[in-house]
């Protein structure tokens, strides 16, 4: 096995360890020591590094970072979800933040709803007397469950949807029912896992204030732009499927009033999440060397399962994930799957099973990167251990679930 795998595994392991380091360390320090570790060695060039960054991503994250701080900073965040959540159990509380994130990350993109779902969480965590984990959890299955319906709700589904014809009503025909049950199975495992919280009465508090009413107005227009703009792009994706519509225009679209406009545009600035941003450029750099190897290609290529095989696919999506992320092992399996001569069912069976991935560890998405770091700056976390427990039989059951219906004829 080559060096920078060795560093991949090593990354993997020091991430599922790092809550009994002395000292603790970030995600996105551990990251950052893997990337250097390949770039110092030799395995990857600098310039190779920084082709390896994506600029979509990158400035897709800070746009929505930006509208995130705006939404938290102004309190129009919390004022929102004190009007959508006034809910009067832990049961409905628990049901409606897993349908509503759920949901909306279909139409807004997960690490969307990752970023500007974390403080809400941790909002109604604190108004309501509940541990921060069950709901950190909630926001983490729920935007990685939801967005399994739409070929816009993550970025691997939007590799796999520019190789199908009419992505919008093949990914509903297959996906709606499986991830309307696999919804509730998250309600089902956390309410067995935190089962002493849930059958409790809440109390309705007033609304809460909005703190800053200019920054608010602008961004709810940031908000109502972000809307128009996944609307244009799904209205671009069906009649105009050859224009190049981009998600990072979206976040860059709805971020630009506040950067434009505010006065508090400095302020925004140093709200947003650059360690986070940092994990993924270094992610981007690691990655990029692994792949350079051919290590995880020549492995898919040895192996005795049948690639076109829902289960083998939903295996594949799911463990590899965990060491490449789901991203990259899209891009590496897809291109064996079309040479194979996959069909549109195999091609929406690989979205679920790498978007179901992020069930399992924390890893496994993005967003549950995005999740844990934008907690940990608010003295909130989740650790591995405590990820997988909840994780790995809501995986298994969830996978089950789409084997089943993915097989219908």
């Amino acid at each position: 096995m080559n060096l920078p795998v060795l560093v991949l595994l090593a990354v993997f392991l020091l991430i599922a360890l790092r809550q009994v380091l002395l000292p603790r360390r970030g995600i996105w320090q551990i990251m950052l020591a893997g990337a250097l570790a390949v770039l110092l060695t030799g395995q990857i060039s600098p310039r190779r590094a920084l082709e390896a960054i994506d600029p979509d991503v990158m400035l897709f994250l800070f746009g929505m970072f930006v509208v995130g701080a705006a939404l938290e900073e102004s309190g129009y965040l919390s004022h929102l979800s004190s009007r959508l959540l006034r809910a009067r159990s832990v049961d409905s509380l628990v049901l409606g933040l897993l349908f509503l994130m759920g949901f909306s990350s279909a139409l807004l993109m997960n690490d969307t709803l990752a970023i500007i779902g974390t403080p809400l969480v941790l909002l109604l965590a604190r108004r309501h007397g509940l541990p921060p984990k069950l709901l950190l959890l909630t926001l983490a299955f729920a935007v990685t469950t939801g967005s399994v319906l739409s070929p816009i709700g993550n970025p691997q589904n939007l590799l796999i949807a520019l190789r199908l014809d009419r992505p919008f009503p093949l990914f509903f025909r297959y996906l709606f029912l499986p991830t309307l049950v696999n919804l509730l199975l998250a309600y089902l495992l956390l309410r067995l896992f935190y089962r002493r919280h849930f059958g409790r009465r809440l109390r309705r508090g007033p609304l809460e204030p909005i703190r800053d009413r200019e920054l608010a107005r602008l961004s709810r227009l940031s908000l109502g732009l972000a809307l128009g703009l996944v609307g244009a792009k799904v209205t671009a994706a069906v009649l105009l499927p050859q224009l190049d519509f981009r998600l990072t225009y979206i976040a860059l679209g709805s971020a630009l009033p506040l950067l434009l406009f505010s006065r508090r545009r400095l302020r925004l600035l140093r709200l947003v999440d650059w360690p986070t941003l940092v994990f993924f450029a270094s992610m981007f750099v690691l990655m990029e060397s692994v792949w350079s190897t051919g290590f995880f290609q020549s492995l898919l290529e040895r192996t005795s399962l049948n690639l076109l095989s829902v289960p083998s696919i939903l295996l594949v999506g799911v463990l590899l994930s965990q060491l490449l992320s789901n991203v990259p092992l899209v891009a590496l399996y897809l291109p064996l799957l079309l040479h194979a001569g996959a069909s549109s069912r195999e091609l929406v069976t690989l979205a679920a099973g790498s978007t179901l991935a992020g069930n399992l560890t924390i890893l496994g998405a993005a967003s549950n990167v995005i999740i844990i770091q934008n907690a940990e700056r608010r003295g909130e976390t989740l650790t591995f251990f405590e990820f997988v427990r909840v994780g790995l039989p809501l995986t298994l059951a969830q996978l089950g679930v789409c084997w089943l219906f993915l097989e219908l004829p």
